[in-house]
């Protein structure tokens, strides 16, 4: 690297500012012809190069196809033919949602040879918005995990600090969106894995509200609590890639209605705080939040009350006990899924997934059936507080990010603690934002999660933009 101040900095330096240039920006920058997808391609894949060493990032880079889709695109522009939402724009896709042609590995050597027919419906619809798909993004196996560590394609480290995971399971795009390696991804989240690791990386991760999104590709769409949503460094960008991702899709039984319920307009960013109603939970259930970490997020969540909100604390016996629910409804869906694996693969597999599997083969069909019916006690419970409150806060997760040889598998006490506020909002499935919330001293991210009615994505959006507004949180880089 050249030493800051000499002229050969210059080219890098606005190649970099390019590479954390918000993504409404950039396609109106493309659409307007300022900045070529080319360049901008270039930019990011620069950036991919210079930190995927250290940081890990893809399971499989993209970087020929990314370069022609960008010379597409750039004609298109050239050509004045009409542009989608995310033309020329940069995005990445988590290595569990499919993508015609290629490996569709989910973190793991026994499926590395897998290789889908056809793109998932968000794919498609991203594809068509005009965005350039430059990776897809590691996970650990099966998404399994709060952490990134996959056997079949290594580590992914947080850019914040190299000895710390960026959390998961979608750790990949988190830390490809903190290093400035796009500034849109598509994650996945059963248990909490867009929430985690945005919190982790300080970046913005929503989880929609079930149907909102679709996701076709569950097993079970009918029980299912697993989501696919959007990524970036900002709420607007957020808001952008939701808007190119929801609608309604035919193989998935929630979709079918809940992809058409209608997204209301944006409240201006000067007045969507005032008259807020905000539950505000310090501790969730039986655990304790890290001081470090409550003092951030309570002071995130005072600062909506100077725009008007009134924020008064919450605690409800509704979230005590979630995770005696939620392993048996997560580790039977690895026993039944991929059971038959550890008997082939052996530890070529992770042995927290195995270890999860063996948990899951120990539950009955009858206990099973009891934390699905208890599945619906919750989602009333959170219902009846969405009567006194529009929003409710509170950490993404209960203390800062751990270090890379941390427990976070589902099935661990390990999990259930750290991602206590997480879970319980895939299984009540309302939709949920990470924010970022400040660093702590030691220069790590800390998030502040938001939880609203179901479809009230919009209201979380918003006052997502008003914190960004008061903070600025996305001027902050990593040093990487």
């Amino acid at each position: 690297m050249n030493s800051p101040g000499t002229d050969k900095d210059a080219p890098r330096a606005a190649a970099d500012d390019l590479c954390f240039t918000p993504a409404a920006t950039l396609a109106r920058m493309i659409a307007t012809r300022q900045v070529s997808p080319v360049d901008v391609t270039e930019a990011v894949l620069a950036r991919a190069a210079q930190v995927e060493p250290a940081l890990n990032i893809f399971a499989l880079p993209m970087a020929s196809a990314a370069r022609a889709d960008a010379r597409a695109a750039e004609a298109a522009v050239m050509r004045g033919d009409a542009l989608g939402a995310l033309h020329g724009v940069p995005i990445t896709i988590k290595d569990n949602v499919p993508i015609a042609g290629l490996p569709l590995a989910n973190g793991s050597a026994a499926m590395a040879d897998f290789i889908p027919p056809t793109d998932a419906a968000v794919v498609q619809r991203i594809r068509a918005a005009g965005a350039i798909i430059i990776g897809k993004t590691n996970l650990p196996e099966f998404a399994h995990k709060v952490l990134t560590d996959s056997p079949a394609y290594g580590v992914t480290r947080n850019p914040w600090n190299l000895a710390y995971t960026p959390g998961g399971s979608s750790g990949g795009a988190s830390a490809a969106l903190a290093a400035g390696v796009a500034p849109l991804a598509v994650g996945t989240d059963g248990g909490g894995s867009i929430r985690c690791p945005a919190s982790c990386t300080g970046v913005v991760g929503l989880k929609a509200t079930l149907g909102r999104v679709p996701n076709e590709r569950a097993p079970d769409g009918f029980a299912n609590f697993a989501f696919t949503g959007p990524m970036a460094r900002t709420a607007g960008d957020v808001a952008l890639l939701l808007s190119v991702m929801a609608g309604s899709f035919g193989d998935d039984p929630f979709s079918v209605a809940g992809g058409a319920v209608a997204m209301p307009a944006p409240r201006a960013v000067e007045t969507a705080a005032r008259g807020l109603r905000v539950g505000w939970i310090e501790h969730f259930g039986r655990y304790r939040t890290d001081p470090v970490v409550a003092d951030l997020t309570r002071a995130a969540v005072m600062s909506l009350a100077g725009e008007g909100a009134v924020v008064e604390p919450l605690a409800d016996p509704c979230f005590d006990d979630v995770f005696e629910r939620y392993i048996v409804l997560a580790t039977t869906a690895h026993a039944a899924r991929y059971g038959h694996l550890p008997a082939i693969w052996g530890d070529r597999m992770s042995a927290s997934i195995r270890a999860s599997i063996a948990n899951g083969q120990r539950y009955s069909a009858v206990e099973w059936q009891r934390a699905h019916d208890w599945r619906t006690t919750l989602f009333r419970a959170v219902q009846r507080l969405f009567q006194r409150y529009d929003v409710i806060a509170t950490p993404t997760m209960i203390a800062p990010p751990k270090l890379m040889d941390a427990e976070g598998s589902i099935a661990t006490e390990a999990y259930a603690e750290w991602a206590a506020p997480l879970y319980p909002f895939n299984l009540s499935s309302h939709p949920a934002i990470s924010v970022p919330a400040g660093m702590t001293e030691d220069g790590l991210p800390v998030g502040l999660q938001l939880i609203g009615p179901w479809f009230a994505e919009q209201r979380l959006l918003d006052v997502a933009a008003v914190l960004e507004q008061l903070h600025d949180w996305p001027a902050r880089r990593p040093g990487i």
